[in-house]
């Protein structure tokens, strides 16, 4: 019998370790692209691709230079996408729409083949994220107050054309200083996580978070995947997802409306504390997800039930 004081040495120790190694991944990650962004920047690369992107960023909302991290982010992660974010003049509420987007739609490739292991065409489950974070940064960006001029984002002392080695200066303390932050956050989330696994509190939470899943549009049976994907994300959170799905006791329709729930509103604890680090508002990085993924299911399951009658309904033969 293992007591209580093992399991919570074991989930200390545990999230202590992950949370080190997801730490030094992570700058692996941040530090090579984020100074990648700089050097672009100085070069004046960005600048001459505005007549292409400006289209696009302008239904966004956003400026031509928020096509770097945006690009960055949906073909590697949040990390990419924020140390991209990091060395452009972006005013909060453009770093607030970016992070909207990228909170849906980040590390595509990886995470679209994950739902296509555990039931959901990928090419599917990837035009559906993209096409919801177009929606909600389009609406978010109506809803968003207007910014007084000069207010800029934290990346903006080290924008324009300053001199190369002001640039990098600055690039190391916002770097060292971000890390610090992010470093925090980590340790702190997987020390819970790793808490929570240890004294297998998910099953209990599950049972707990019934009304909410209720408000979802989700059955139970799908209860602890949607819990997995929505603390651990969809790519750490995959082994589990694709194992489970294997077994085959849930339904089509339930797994394709858990997708549908988990593509919009995954990883709601790690990812958007990230960004919080950048000094965004908590509220656009929570609500308009949560609201989404309950608009689409309820979309769904709406579907579902008229493609239901209308293949059941038989007409009076004459």
């Amino acid at each position: 019998m293992v007591s209580y004081l093992e399991k919570f040495r074991y989930g200390l120790h545990s999230g202590i370790n992950k949370g080190w190694y997801g730490f030094l991944w992570m700058l692996k990650i941040i530090v090579p692209i984020s100074f990648l962004a700089v050097l672009i920047e100085y070069s004046g690369w960005m600048h001459k691709l505005d007549f292409f992107l400006a289209p696009a960023m302008n239904l966004l909302s956003l400026p031509p230079a928020a096509a770097l991290p945006l690009i960055v982010g949906m073909l590697t992660g949040i990390y990419g996408g924020i140390a991209a974010m990091m060395v452009f003049p972006l005013t909060n509420n453009e770093m607030t729409l970016i992070a909207i987007f990228l909170l849906i739609s980040h590390n595509l490739i990886q995470e679209g083949i994950i739902q296509g292991k555990s039931g959901l065409n990928p090419i599917k489950a990837t035009l559906f994220r993209l096409t919801a974070s177009s929606i909600t940064v389009m609406i978010v960006a109506k809803l968003l107050g207007p910014e007084p001029a000069g207010i800029l984002g934290k990346s903006a002392s080290i924008a324009g054309h300053a001199p190369l080695l002001i640039m990098v200066k600055s690039w190391f303390t916002d770097t060292l200083f971000l890390s610090a932050k992010i470093f925090v956050i980590i340790m702190v989330i997987m020390i819970l996580l790793e808490m929570m696994k240890a004294f297998n509190m998910i099953h209990h939470i599950v049972r707990i978070l019934r009304p909410i899943l209720k408000t979802m549009g989700l059955n139970q049976v799908v209860g602890l995947l949607w819990l997995t994907a929505v603390i651990f994300g969809i790519a750490y959170g995959g082994a589990v997802i694709v194992e489970e799905t294997k077994q085959g006791y849930i339904k089509k329709e339930e797994l394709e409306k858990l997708h549908l729930s988990i593509g919009i509103n995954h990883s709601m604890v790690e990812d958007p504390a990230l960004f919080l680090s950048l000094g965004l508002s908590a509220f656009w990085l929570w609500i308009p997800r949560f609201i989404l993924a309950i608009i689409a299911v309820r979309l769904l399951d709406m579907y579902y039930k008229i493609r239901f009658r209308a293949l059941n309904f038989q007409p009076r033969q004459e």
